[in-house]
């Protein structure tokens, strides 16, 4: 039969997927009982607390084989990937910058690309992770950068408008203090060349979107 899940905050789909016992999120996300929710959130792991989503019945599934035989057989796992873009207050991408990143007790020293990028394989129900610079690269040497995965809502939502806003620099603050977030977007559009009002209308959240990268 199936059932309903509400998503709260922190949840992304590969989560949910392990959460429930199944390696490959797909079969939960392309349920046609999650059609409406998969128009709605165009990508499955920037959900908004308060959603939908169907739990399919998980299937049994029958195999043939030779008894006098050892088979192997491999679960698909759909992998997980953080990615980052670390730029300076300049908006320079910090270039072949050491770094040391821990993501649910396991961590990883190398190094960003040309471009500031770090991409890293993640557990299906990571959370959150922590994030150190090591090189003379950067002025942020040695401090820590606590990372919330799942955390990011939908830019439609005011609270995915302010997340990504501070991710970008801009300040918004926490979304209570409507001087202070009008004064962010008002910065971000005049930097982007989008009409400057000072509302996260559905062109500036394009823009802040595409620029987010998320």
């Amino acid at each position: 039969m199936g059932s309903y899940y509400m998503v709260v905050q922190g949840d992304h789909i590969s989560k949910i997927a392990k959460e429930n016992g199944f390696p490959d999120y797909h079969t939960i996300w392309d349920h046609p009982n999650n059609a409406d929710l998969k128009k709605k959130r165009d990508n499955p792991n920037v959900l908004n607390p308060g959603d939908q989503i169907f739990i399919p019945d998980k299937e049994q599934k029958e195999e043939s084989g030779n008894t006098e035989k050892r088979h192997t057989f491999q679960v698909k796992k759909e992998p997980l990937k953080l990615r980052l873009v670390l730029e300076d207050m300049y908006e320079k991408p910090i270039a072949n910058a050491t770094y040391a990143l821990l993501v649910e007790g396991v961590v990883t020293q190398k190094t960003t690309d040309g471009k500031g990028h770090i991409e890293q394989d993640i557990p299906l129900d990571a959370h959150e992770a922590t994030l150190v610079l090591r090189g003379d690269e950067t002025p942020f040497r040695d401090i820590p950068f606590p990372i919330k995965i799942g955390n990011l809502d939908p830019v439609e939502e005011v609270s995915g408008q302010v997340a990504r806003l501070n991710n970008l620099g801009y300040f918004p603050g926490d979304g209570t203090d409507d001087d202070a977030f009008e004064s962010a977007v008002e910065e971000f559009q005049c930097d982007h060349g989008l009409k400057i009002d000072g509302i996260c209308g559905p062109k500036t959240q394009a823009k802040l979107k595409q620029i987010h990268g998320c």
